[in-house]
């Protein structure tokens, strides 16, 4: 049994720690953060991948997992149906898998206000410091402490964020709130609308108290809109009593100014189910977006995963299945090889290409959503083409393109 340090506690960590508890280590996990990190992130496309990583990580995957759709929809700024497309799947929501996996890792193994200082390894030990003094040693060390990751700015502080140059505002929607029109064209689809330059994409989720009954989900939407990185993204990042967020502003700390222009400007370009979404929409909130790749994931007895190693821009919709395949991985190597470098070095040898092929689709992706129009009306036919793209490239399992290396088309190289 290795005594195996887990740095961040979000959804690849709690991957990382189940699997590896389950494989009979001796686990500690270290959060940042006090308190429940509950309302952190909003929905999830789930794929195959994503249900075998919950069972090794010892959660049951059944038909509480999500809501089921079976059509995707893309609509005009009318309301009216663009294109349609069958393509099933189970949503599900952050909270739900927060949730399911938090409770099946031990309590006194979750510690929090843990904010990693310094992070240091010999030939045998790694040495994590944190910011309330506390120290722990361990064999190994494996980080998935998100975009600003601590731990990769001590072995990798060359690898920085790069903003894409858009944002998404996000959130989720009751259902009860909705109207009949809204529920009966969209709510049980996966949805799309597409104003020239930017792309509304949202689908059906659990609502309160993770409940899929009719009548008590919510509809949870991404709106993908540019802004300029020096003026209009420090003004978003920026609340009410003139307080800078560089690194991300707190959901309830996003003006209500910006709000406001956000629900107006939904009104004039978006089809009506979704201005009456975002109207509806209770606290809405915003997420600046942006790469991060990485030429290196691995540092001795110390390995990136999830969103420290790579962070691919949310048109993938696989970053929640990419941290569990990776802590599969992980756990597999050092079953093969032991609580060794050569085990880490093992899973960075498998999965560096993988993620930097992600990182690379979900640039694909976003250059397709923000060419897709141009100023003035776009030609209908070209709108239409558009649709179909879109919904057959976005949020789909790219397992297969992975392994073929073929997640960006040839074309666009």
């Amino acid at each position: 049994m290795a005594k195996i340090l887990v740095v961040g506690g979000s959804l690849g960590g709690l991957f990382a720690a189940n699997i590896l508890l389950r494989h009979g280590h001796d686990v500690t996990l270290l959060e940042k953060a006090l308190g429940s990190l509950d309302g952190r992130g909003a929905g999830i496309v789930t794929h195959d991948a994503l249900a075998t990583a919950l069972l090794a990580a010892g959660v049951p995957v059944d038909d509480t997992l999500g809501v089921p759709v079976s059509k995707r929809v893309t609509l005009g700024a009318d309301g009216a149906i663009l294109g349609e497309m069958d393509l099933p799947h189970v949503l599900t929501s952050w909270s739900r898998f927060y949730h399911m996996l938090k409770e099946s890792f031990p309590s006194e193994r979750y510690l929090q206000g843990k904010t990693v200082t310094s992070v240091k390894q010999d030939a045998d030990t790694v040495y994590v410091s944190c910011e309330d003094g506390s120290q722990y040693e361990a064999e190994l060390l494996i980080a998935s402490d998100g975009i600003r990751s601590a731990v990769r700015a001590q072995v990798a502080p060359d690898i920085q964020p790069e903003y894409a140059g858009y944002i998404a505002w996000r959130g989720v929607c009751d259902e009860a709130c909705l109207s009949k029109y809204t529920l009966d064209t969209l709510f049980n689809r996966f949805g799309f609308c597409l104003p020239n330059g930017e792309q509304m994409l949202g689908y059906p989720v659990a609502g309160s108290g993770n409940d899929t009954r009719p009548g008590k989900r919510r509809y949870n939407f991404v709106w993908y809109r540019p802004a300029s990185e020096h003026d209009e993204l420090v003004s978003l990042l920026t609340d009410d009593d003139g307080h800078y967020y560089p690194a991300g502003i707190p959901p309830l700390k996003v003006s209500w100014k910006h709000i406001s222009k956000m629900r107006q400007k939904a009104q004039e370009i978006l089809a009506p189910q979704y201005a009456e979404i975002l109207e509806k929409t209770a606290a809405p909130f915003l997420q600046a977006i942006y790469d991060v790749r990485s030429e290196q994931i691995v540092f001795g007895r110390i390995a990136l995963m999830g969103d420290a190693a790579f962070v691919g821009r949310p048109h993938v919709g696989m970053g929640v299945t990419k941290a569990g395949d990776e802590a599969m991985v992980i756990a597999k190597y050092i079953a093969q090889l032991g609580a060794t470098p050569e085990a880490l070095q093992a899973y960075g040898n498998e999965r560096l290409l993988l993620g930097q092929q992600v990182v690379a689709r979900a640039q694909y992706l976003g250059r397709y959503m923000q060419a897709q129009g141009s100023k003035g009306s776009p030609n209908s036919e070209n709108l239409k083409r558009n649709a179909d793209t879109v919904m057959a490239e976005t949020a789909i399992d790219i397992s297969d393109l992975l392994a073929q290396g073929k997640a960006v088309p040839e074309s666009t190289h």
